[in-house]
């Protein structure tokens, strides 16, 4: 069935899994790689990196916005760790299919560098993350006196709204 734009019309998301899979990682179908995986085959297995994140959970029930229940959080990801917040590290973007927000892009490629940390939050908090990237980079050192310091960070979304009172604003 098409809408008057000649598209299907937008469906429900599909309802929570009640079984729980193995995820499967691209090592385990054969897919070469060079290089070993790391002690825990994590991001922080690289040196420097390092990950650090917020989890909100509250309330239960039917959804009432603006109070829960809560189901969502925030995940910073520091390239080179607290040690550096302006030494930039090698970067580059893409996307898939172009669904997803992610602040900052432009500036990575262009200039193929990040600096500072990068986050990854709800969809609805974007814009907040970003705002306190900032904010919190200026608190900790990474403005120079020369008032010519400037930041882009990179925030990064996730829709939760399956879990979480996306329109509330908990974050």
């Amino acid at each position: 069935m098409l809408d008057s734009s000649g598209r299907e019309p937008q469906k429900s998301p599909p309802g929570r899994p009640t079984t729980e899979t193995k995820q499967i990682r691209a090592r385990d179908l054969g897919i070469p790689f060079e290089g070993a995986p790391g002690r825990f085959n994590a991001i922080t297995d690289v040196a420097g990196v390092e990950v650090g994140y917020a989890t909100l959970i509250s309330g239960e029930g039917k959804l009432e916005v603006g109070k829960g229940p809560v189901r969502t959080g925030v995940t910073a990801i520091l390239p080179r760790g607290h040690a550096s917040l302006n030494d930039p590290v090698y970067a580059g973007f893409f996307s898939l299919n172009g669904n997803g927000e992610m602040t900052g892009t432009a500036w990575v490629e262009e200039s193929g560098f990040l600096e500072g940390p990068m986050i990854i939050t709800n969809t609805h908090s974007v814009g907040v993350a970003r705002d306190a990237v900032i904010a919190w980079r200026v608190k900790h050192g990474a403005a120079d006196k020369t008032e010519d310091w400037w930041s882009l960070p990179v925030v990064a979304e996730t829709w939760d709204g399956w879990l979480n009172d996306i329109n509330g604003f908990h974050v």
